[in-house]
This record gives C-alpha cells, sequence and structure tokens, in this order.
C-alpha cells in the first residue's frame, strides 16, 4: 500500500499526477490516494473505465488504509510540502530558480526523499550538502500522431502554456511579429492565458504585446480544457516557441511537441538540458540572465522562489528562425525517438525502488 498525495486537475501537475497514477494502476498497487486541493476534476482526460474505478476505490478507502509509517509519494511544490500524511514521504517537486532559500533548503532535508524533476534543480540544493535526487518525466501516452485539418502553403508556429515573466510569453510573442507579422506564409497561433488573472487583465495583457497594430496572421485560441484538445493543437502546429522560457521544471508543451515530431526553438538551459539536444530541437544559448521577481509570482525577498531566469537576444532569436524554418515540413525523428526513451513507466518504476527500499 502506497499513500498519494497529489493534485487531480487539467494543469501540468495534474497531468503529470494522472499519469504516475495510471502507471501505478498498471502495476496493481494499492493506493490511498488523497487529493491536494478542496477539488478534483479528471475531466480533462479521457479514462478507461476500470482506471477509473481503481481511482475512485483509491479515494474512498484512503482513510481507512491510511497510517503514518506507510510509503508516501507527494508530488507538490516545495512551499506547502513541509505538511505530510507519512513520515517516509518521498516529494517530487518542481524547481525553477537558482538561489534556495533557508526555508526551501529545509523543506527539501527533511523529506524522506527529495526528488526534483531536473538535473538543474537536484544540483542547485545539492551545493548545499543536501541529499536530493532527479527522475525525468516521461511522455503522455494519450498524446499520439494525427491528422489535423490546415491552411495549405503557411508555416504554423505555436506557443503554449501560462503568461509568465519566467516564461518570457510577451517577448517572444513581439519578437515573432517584428519579423514575421502580417506575413502570410507565417502564422502564431497563441494558446497562452493563467488561471490567476482575471480574463480582462488577460484581454489587456495580451492587447500590449501587439502595440496596438492589428495582425491578421495571429490566433489567439481559448484555454484548452482537455487533453484531446491539446494533442490536436499540438499535431496543428509545424514549430513551438515555448521552448524559449527563461526557466522549467520540464516544459510539458515543448517537450510533448517534440515528442510528436514536432521541431521546438529551445533555450539550453534548467530543465531543457535534461531531453532537449542539437539533434531533436534548435538550440539556442542563454545570453543573459533576469532577475526572477516580476510582483506577481516571484517577489523579491520572499521565502521562496528567489533567483535569476536565462534570457536570449533578439539576434539568437532570428538566427534560430532561419535555422527552424528550413526543418519545415520534416518529421523530427529524434523528437519521435525521445518519447520511446522517456516515459511514465520507467518514471515510476525508478520511484518505487526507492519507495521500497526507504
Amino acid at each position: 500500500m502506497i499513500l498519494v498525495e497529489c493534485p487531480l486537475n487539467s494543469l501540468s501537475f495534474g497531468n503529470v499526477s494522472l499519469n504516475i497514477l495510471r502507471e501505478l494502476f498498471k502495476e496493481k498497487k494499492q493506493v490511498a490516494l488523497f487529493p491536494i486541493g478542496e477539488n478534483h476534476d479528471l475531466s480533462a482526460y479521457n479514462l478507461e473505465q476500470d482506471f477509473q474505478d481503481w481511482i475512485s476505490n483509491s479515494l474512498s478507502s484512503k482513510w481507512k488504509n491510511w497510517h503514518q509509517d506507510m510509503p508516501s509519494l507527494k508530488l507538490w511544490h516545495l512551499m506547502g510540502s513541509e505538511n505530510r500524511k507519512s513520515r517516509n514521504q518521498t516529494l517530487y517537486t518542481f524547481y525553477e530558480c537558482s538561489e534556495p532559500t533557508e526555508i526551501e533548503r529545509a523543506v527539501a532535508s527533511n523529506q524522506a526523499r527529495t526528488i526534483f524533476s531536473s538535473s538543474y534543480a537536484r544540483d542547485k540544493f545539492q551545493a548545499y550538502g543536501i541529499d536530493c535526487h532527479f527522475i525525468p518525466l516521461g511522455f503522455d501516452p494519450d498524446f499520439k500522431q494525427i491528422t489535423v485539418p490546415r491552411p495549405e502553403n503557411t508555416v504554423q508556429f505555436g506557443l503554449m502554456g501560462k503568461f509568465e515573466h519566467r516564461k518570457h510569453t510577451s517577448k517572444i510573442i513581439k519578437s515573432w511579429l517584428k519579423r514575421y507579422g502580417n506575413n502570410p506564409a507565417f502564422n502564431l497561433n497563441l494558446c497562452v492565458t493563467n488561471p490567476f488573472f482575471k480574463p480582462e487583465d488577460m484581454n489587456a495583457i495580451l492587447a500590449a504585446c501587439f502595440d496596438g497594430v492589428h495582425y491578421n496572421n495571429v490566433n489567439i485560441l481559448p484555454y484548452l480544457k482537455t487533453n484531446e484538445d491539446v494533442n490536436g493543437f499540438l499535431n496543428f502546429i509545424d514549430i513551438d516557441l515555448g521552448g524559449l522560457s527563461g526557466a522549467e521544471g520540464w516544459n510539458l508543451p515543448s517537450f510533448n511537441a517534440t515528442c510528436l515530431g514536432k521541431w521546438s526553438v529551445v533555450l539550453n538551459a534548467t530543465s531543457h538540458k535534461d531531453w532537449a539536444n542539437s539533434d531533436n530541437s534548435v538550440l539556442v544559448e542563454p545570453s543573459s540572465t533576469i532577475e526572477a521577481h516580476d510582483a506577481i509570482f516571484f517577489k523579491k525577498g520572499s521565502p521562496f522562489n528567489q533567483g535569476v531566469f536565462f534570457d536570449w537576444s533578439e539576434e539568437d532569436f532570428n538566427n534560430a528562425m532561419d535555422i527552424v524554418e528550413t526543418k519545415v515540413g520534416q518529421i523530427n525523428a529524434a523528437g519521435v525517438k525521445l518519447s520511446q526513451q522517456l516515459t511514465y513507466k520507467n518514471m515510476v518504476s525508478q520511484l518505487l525502488s526507492g519507495l521500497e527500499t526507504d
């Protein structure tokens, strides 16, 4: 019996949680499942009935099976992970910053085992003498190569994910518009939003990226509610731009696009180094760093999330566009191979090995 504490939703953490649970189900593990957050919602996923039944049973029987010494796996941020339901808690967490704070180091130190989603994060904490580990994520098997109707004789760029300072969302959009704006041979498909912003604020933030100019080759999409919709988006585009993010715990949209045979332009920094290389991506080297604080999600002086993010130059952006344009129409064979190398089956096997031997 394993206690699993994780969010069950359509966001990135929820997607990772679901895929780990699916592998535990395949391994016929008994789980006491404790969702993080007041509500849990798996409507974004098309789940087989027996897996749904297993999840329901794991939820309904959790208190009956719970005890403080059982092996526990928690998927969550460092903030909040000082709270645990088991003395034997393995924490799997994402970290994007560069300067682990005293509190973050304390949280990581006081777990039975702390595992990061990137070697970059692991190395940052190990530099303080903290015993921690790295296990990579896997490719979501719900994503498949499919044919999606699309206009002919156009190159489709895509940018998906939260609109954030950390992800350089505004800079990516403005750089693309400066090069391709109103050129009918190139389209930009934007699926960028942020659930923490009010709709009217999100609209104003997006509008600021266009500086009052109307562009007829930009498609602004609403938040995609299902995995199936996300799969359709990733299959529609030729080129992913989300890899230009300045700091990531993994970067699921860009990773998934690459695994589907698309081409991603990727900043060669943080977690990207664990899956992107010159064979499967168009790499951009960091030109500098910027302060992490944005006064919204990353606040200077906070006990969590301090440091810098990596940045890139407009010249390097344009050089990368020159390269990636030549790859349009070619299947990214190395990216497809990546999907076979990094799997949730392998990830969960490593997680179970630690849980069973602690």
